[in-house]
């Protein structure tokens, strides 16, 4: 069991290394090229057409018409990827911390415990969803990012389109069923 733990500690050690490293030198300008809809929306789409749902996409353009991006996606994904990672690399640590601690109860150990567990199981079902999108939709690169009741997924592809996000939606819903609001973001890929 030790030398489990062992490996995973310094994977994950060198994983926060590298995604420091990229968060480091990428840069700080990101898109907002979103399209939205909340649990409100999808039920109503869902009751008024089961085919097609109404979401909206929006793209920023220059004045030649092409779709541009002021940074690299390669970047921003990878820029977005180590700031999640992160964030949860320092709550993983104060939530260790907590358990831990001679001076915490067993109650809040207990609950330290728990919410480890549900970012475990949270960071994998992003894994998945990634995965699973970018299979399904032939897209060059996706980032999965849940929090709460919120979902932003952010896809690198050539072409796009209101059914492929509404795709993209139900496979978040199914996924993750709590998730009231799902965006899904395109990037244009060079």
């Amino acid at each position: 069991m030790l030398r489990k733990q062992t490996v995973w500690l310094l994977t994950m050690l060198s994983l926060v290394v590298v995604l420091s490293v990229y968060y480091v030198t990428a840069p700080k300008d990101m898109n907002d090229n979103i399209a939205f809809t909340s649990h409100e929306d999808a039920t109503k789409q869902k009751e008024s057409n089961k085919d097609q749902a109404d979401v909206a996409v929006e793209e920023m353009e220059t004045t030649d018409g092409k779709v541009t991006s002021s940074t690299s996606s390669d970047d921003m994904f990878t820029a977005l990827r180590m700031q999640i990672e992160d964030e949860r690399s320092r709550l993983r640590d104060q939530l260790n911390a907590i358990v831990a601690s001679a001076n915490a109860t067993a109650q809040q150990k207990s609950e330290a415990m728990d919410k480890i567990e549900k970012l475990q199981a949270l960071a994998e079902k992003e894994a998945t969803l990634e995965t699973l999108i970018k299979s399904k939709g032939g897209y060059e690169d996706v980032l999965v990012r849940a929090e709460d009741d919120q979902v932003r997924v952010t896809i690198k592809a050539k072409e796009h389109s209101k059914k492929s996000a509404n795709e993209v939606i139900h496979m978040v819903k199914s996924e993750i069923p709590e998730a009231n609001d799902v965006a899904v973001e395109f990037q244009p890929a060079g």
